[in-house]
């Protein structure tokens, strides 16, 4: 590989790094209690999993129109 696949490559590691991370943190913050250390062991499965709870918990929020905290 040249320099520039494998500058590409590093790019592309960071960017799903940073995605991964913020991914991580917006587990964090909605579980109100879970360390960062916690959500990091998690599997894909387990965050996706998580996700779409989040999810649809911010849609009955919307729906009832009750404060989100």
């Amino acid at each position: 590989m040249d320099l520039e696949g494998i500058n590409q490559v590093v790019q592309d590691y960071d960017r799903e790094s940073k995605a991964l991370k913020e991914e991580i943190f917006k587990i964090c913050w909605f579980m109100r209690g879970a360390s960062f250390e916690e959500a990091f062991a998690l599997t894909y499965e387990d965050r996706q999993i998580i996700a779409k709870i989040i999810e649809g918990n911010m849609e009955i929020t919307k729906e009832t129109g009750h404060p989100f905290f």
